[in-house]
């Protein structure tokens, strides 16, 4: 006989956690009660992330703290990110040498969506500087801790060093101040360049911890924690970066971008991701992953 997670469910988990029940005696009584394991553990997991996702980034340290350490206990202790503070509903907020503006944003999974971030000289700068080094774009290859082809990935890219040139530098800088992440945790800006047809199938950016490779990618710098996908130019139609989980495609809009971070390498994190088939035009965009420490 099937199990379904009910609203009821949800809301006498929650319960029990606000109690001070830890996250063993709430399974416990589950499983006393009759409940699959499985199917326990996924509706304890999940109904107590998705209640800590309705409190604000600001807000969290103060919030439900008996909450906080059952999630803690159920899917182990999440890093610190970069976070964009939208606890006040700012409309604009402060990036040293300009004003960026607040589209929307979203708690779970953290997403803002950011207007006027990039002025539109800037875009094209970056794109003329990217366009003699652009070749046949590669993916991290977890298993072995190199690169490779992947099919799922069909753009054009190349990647600066940090710093490299006078708009990736006032960018990164903007970024940093922005998010509050030191610019030496950024990995160089990755420019991306899709013609018709041209997509991103929905991924992950963090690395699988389950991977042979990983080790040895994390050894330049940590987990990634955050990704900031910034539009240099606008296709007629497609491109849109899509969130499949929570049923959101942000526009690629020039000089806009969108902001996302995940404290822990797991798919209830929902940043799951893709960048949809251009369907008329082409898309330019500028990509900038955080790590969790200095990247080298």
């Amino acid at each position: 006989m099937s199990q379904s997670v009910t609203p009821e469910l949800r809301r006498w988990i929650i319960e029990q956690a606000s109690a001070g029940c830890t996250p063993e005696s709430v399974l416990k009584a589950m499983l006393d009660a009759g409940w699959n394991a499985g199917v326990a553990e996924a509706a304890l997991e999940r109904t107590l992330l998705e209640h800590l996702s309705t409190v604000s980034p600001g807000a969290l340290a103060q919030a439900a703290p008996e909450v906080r350490e059952a999630v803690q206990g159920v899917v182990g202790q999440g890093s610190a990110v970069p976070v964009i503070d939208t606890s006040a509903s700012p409309r604009r907020i402060d990036a040293g040498d300009r004003w960026v503006d607040i589209i929307t944003h979203m708690n779970h999974p953290r997403v803002v969506v950011l207007g006027n971030l990039l002025s539109a000289e800037e875009c094209e700068a970056i794109i003329e500087s990217a366009k003699p080094r652009l070749a046949r774009s590669l993916t991290v290859q977890t298993a072995t801790g190199g690169e490779e082809l992947n099919p799922d990935r069909t753009s054009s890219g190349m990647f600066f060093a940090r710093g490299q040139t006078p708009e990736v530098t006032a960018v990164e800088q903007r970024i940093a101040r922005l998010v509050g992440w030191p610019m030496e945790n950024g990995e160089g800006l990755q420019v991306l360049h899709y013609r018709p047809g041209a997509e991103y199938k929905p991924h992950y950016d963090y690395f699988d911890p389950n991977e042979a490779g990983t080790p040895t990618i994390l050894k330049r710098g940590g987990q990634r924690v955050a990704t900031l996908v910034m539009y240099l130019n606008e296709p007629a139609r497609g491109g849109g970066t899509t969130f499949p989980d929570v049923g959101l495609e942000v526009a690629p809009v020039r000089g806009h971008a969108v902001f996302f971070s995940y404290d822990r390498p797991h798919p209830s994190t929902r940043t799951l991701h893709g960048g949809a088939p251009v369907l008329e035009g082409e898309k330019w965009v500028a990509t900038k992953w955080l790590r969790e420490r200095e990247f080298s």
